[in-house]
């Protein structure tokens, strides 16, 4: 993930400012339509995207305020939300169908309409993981399926899920821009030149652009200051996630103990032992 200081070469995206300079501005729009194609596996291709406004609001003046990383429409008028969520939040799933609700409602039209909708594709790059049962998946795609059937009942809305600290080929594995699209993710800020495995057309953009000696005062500064703040934010949840593993420690040695405790007393009682007698060992 890398969390050095800004003498690293290429820009970290997993703060503020990579992740938008890589994949939310127009002059790099060709990084986002190779990501967004090579996340889709060649099922869709997304020719052309425009830019729109990641600030919406609700219906009511006091409804919550949302703010998206990147959202787009290509050419088909069908609706991309791409976040990166750099830590767990315990409903992101539930902010995932909130966000999603926004694209959907914004295609209402006044007067005469026969309800048809664009697909709307919800990607989110997780900086942990969500499912600790399988330590391989980490690619999840998500859709409305009839449970009786197993098929798709509604293939316009898909929630797609990265969970990258689950991604780790290292560079001689890579194979699809899939796998090269990831690895880049993961460990930008933490390389020292460009791959060989990433000759690809895009990625000479992408590398000119993360290139931190290229940015200009003002890039520097934004990006310094995006910088801080991801690693104020890494140090406090690395703090909190030792801090919950230690009291989660004590918590099960204290468990193991009257568990323990519990056997014996049992074991005593079993053996003849009498109540009063047992009760002068705990």
């Amino acid at each position: 993930m890398g969390t050095g200081g800004i003498q690293d070469k290429y820009v970290n995206p997993y703060t503020d400012f990579g992740f938008k300079l890589l994949l939310g501005t127009v002059m790099n729009k060709e990084l986002l339509l190779s990501f967004l194609n090579a996340l889709l596996f060649g099922e869709e291709t997304v020719k052309d995207v425009t830019y729109l406004n990641v600030e919406h609001l609700g219906t009511q003046e006091y409804d919550r305020r949302a703010i998206f990383d990147v959202y787009c429409e290509n050419e088909k008028g069908e609706k991309f939300l791409v976040e990166m969520q750099r830590g767990e939040q315990q409903f992101f799933k539930d902010r995932s169908l909130y966000y999603s609700s926004f694209p959907i409602r914004e295609q209402g039209k006044r007067g005469p309409w026969d309800y048809e909708l664009k697909a709307v594709y919800v990607v989110g790059i997780l900086n942990f993981s969500f499912d600790e049962t399988d330590n391989e998946h980490f690619h999840h795609e998500v859709k409305l399926v009839d449970l009786h059937t197993h098929k798709v009942f509604y293939d316009k809305l898909a929630f797609i899920y990265l969970e990258m600290p689950k991604f780790s080929k290292p560079e001689e594995e890579l194979e699809t821009m899939f796998d090269k699209w990831l690895f880049v993710l993961r460990n930008l800020s933490s390389l020292l030149e460009r791959p060989r495995a990433l000759q690809e057309r895009v990625f000479n953009r992408l590398f000119e652009a993360a290139e931190i000696a290229k940015f200009s005062r003002k890039e520097l500064s934004e990006y310094w200051e995006s910088l801080k703040n991801f690693r104020d934010w890494y140090s406090v949840m690395t703090t909190q996630l030792k801090k919950g593993r230690e009291e989660g420690r004590k918590e099960g040695l204290e468990k193991g103990r009257r568990e323990m405790q519990w056997m014996n007393a049992c074991k005593m009682k079993e053996d003849g032992m009498s109540i009063e007698m047992t009760a002068r060992y705990f």
